[in-house]
């Protein structure tokens, strides 16, 4: 007799992925809507590592650190052009826009960072993928 009727093998169990792209969404927004560098840079890797993930594990994509890459591109990007609209753009000197950024540019900042940090970990993970004969 079953000791646990009604359950069976061939049901998947739930994905843990939506819970976490909804927290990194979360984190993301609070980030940038209050300013918190750590807390933006935080909710954009969050949010990009949970939705690649969730990507993976539905089949939609079978490498994994492209679209790392891709979305830490396009959340650059995004960041990027947040804060080309509010620097003038003759005489721009990066270092005093980075140290005393206007709360625009600061968010701004945090989506460029958080950007670089998908990007980078995309392409460690692929080095160490290839470096240890794995297909990535």
């Amino acid at each position: 007799m079953d000791e646990q009727p009604g359950l069976s093998d061939e049901y998947r169990t739930a994905s843990p992925w939506p819970l976490f792209v909804a927290l990194g969404f979360a984190v993301l927004e609070v980030g940038v809507f209050l300013g918190a560098f750590p807390v933006a840079v935080a909710g954009v890797v969050l949010f990009g590592g949970s939705v690649t993930g969730i990507l993976r594990e539905s089949g939609y994509v079978t490498r994994t650190w492209g679209v790392l890459a891709a979305l830490g591109a396009a959340f650059g990007l995004l960041g990027g052009a947040l804060v080309a609209t509010q620097v003038a753009p003759g005489g721009v000197d990066p270092v005093a826009v980075v140290a005393d950024p206007n709360g625009v540019v600061g968010r701004g900042l945090a989506v460029v960072v958080g950007g670089v940090m998908l990007v980078a970990a995309a392409v460690a993970g692929g080095v160490a993928g290839r470096s240890e004969g794995r297909g990535v």
